[in-house]
């Protein structure tokens, strides 16, 4: 494993920390569905939720989150029970899972039409992580982007960022093709084995920071030959962490940033 000939990348937790933005679209949902004068959020209420953010997977769960804290669920309960407390707190909200994707997606869309700026504010880089990429791409690595955000949403970090990706991918010549994002409807390994197949001489590592989605790989018989990374800089638990073994290269920060040698140690 001396470096990769295709690096593919998870984006919320390895490239950007968009846990401000998180939290604001949470409590944004969390009121247009619970509790329409709330106001503002309670103080100190930002600073449990960060630390939170592992537990969900999909995005119509941070307002469920909110509605725990708001309800006296003990943080250690959430980030140790979570999918188990998800239908009891459904059941006790009287509400769907749809209409808490509906309510973060409206707010998501009304902040970025009003004022797309604000939005773009609340999400930061990892340090070090662009000039990283930068340099990979420059060594004639081919970058690929795979995520659960919307692509348009990615696009738009990218550019503030000052991150310009080739137009050629290795999927086809759009530069949509480096952007593989919630929009694409299939599972991230579905995404690999399609890299695999159109590149099947070349080495594809993948670095995500959840470790199911890493897992979900392994249990592909024909993807066994891709190198899999852990972001433990993402939203991950120490418990996750701890598990990261067995095919999945536990990743700093640091490591990430330095050569690809120093990946494996």
């Amino acid at each position: 494993m001396a470096s990769p000939d295709i690096l593919a990348l998870d984006f919320d937790g390895v490239v950007c920390d968009g846990l401000r933005e998180y939290f604001q679209t949470a409590w944004r949902a969390y009121t247009d569905v619970f509790e329409p004068s709330a106001g503002a959020p309670p103080e100190g209420l930002a600073e449990r939720f960060y630390p939170l953010r592992p537990v969900v997977e999909t995005g119509w769960e941070m307002p469920l989150v909110l509605y725990g804290l708001m309800n006296e669920v003990a943080d250690q309960e959430i980030l140790e029970r979570w999918s188990e407390l998800v239908p009891q707190l459904l059941e006790q909200g009287k509400v769907e899972p749809a209409t808490l994707g509906q309510a973060v997606d409206s707010v998501r869309d009304r902040w970025i039409h009003t004022n797309i700026d604000d939005w773009l504010s609340y999400q930061r880089f990892y340090p070090g992580v662009i000039d990283r990429l930068r340099q990979a791409i420059a060594d004639g690595v081919e970058l690929v982007i795979i995520s659960t955000k919307e692509g348009r949403f990615i696009q738009q970090l990218l550019a503030q960022g000052g991150m310009a990706l080739p137009s050629d991918g290795p999927l086809g010549p759009d530069p949509g093709d480096r952007i593989l994002g919630k929009e694409v409807k299939r599972p991230k390994y579905e995404t690999l084995r399609l890299l695999k197949s159109s590149k099947p001489e070349q080495t594809i590592w993948f670095v995500e920071d959840r470790l199911k989605a890493l897992q979900a790989v392994q249990r592909q018989p024909d993807l066994g030959d891709v190198g899999l990374f852990l972001a433990d800089w993402g939203y991950n638990t120490a418990a996750d962490r701890a598990m990261a073994t067995q095919g999945i290269h536990r990743l700093t920060l640091p490591q990430f940033c330095d050569s690809f040698a120093n990946w494996v140690v």
